[in-house]
């Protein structure tokens, strides 16, 4: 019976570049990250609709 050897795969993406460090632990930190500063722009974005419905409402 022959055995068949491993053939070692090389770290490099489909198009040939080389792995970044975006796996594991610092692209979770990261996704938390940009969520955090969309959460925050998009609250901040919404009450900046409601100060403009607030001050528009009051020319009536």
């Amino acid at each position: 019976m022959a055995e068949t050897a491993a053939t070692p795969v090389p770290d490099t993406n489909a198009d040939g570049a080389p792995k970044t460090m975006d796996a594991g632990k610092w692209a979770n930190r990261r996704v938390y990250h940009r969520l955090v500063i969309y959460t925050a722009g998009i609250h901040a974005f919404a009450g900046f609709i409601i100060l403009l419905f607030e001050l528009g409402s009051r020319n009536k």
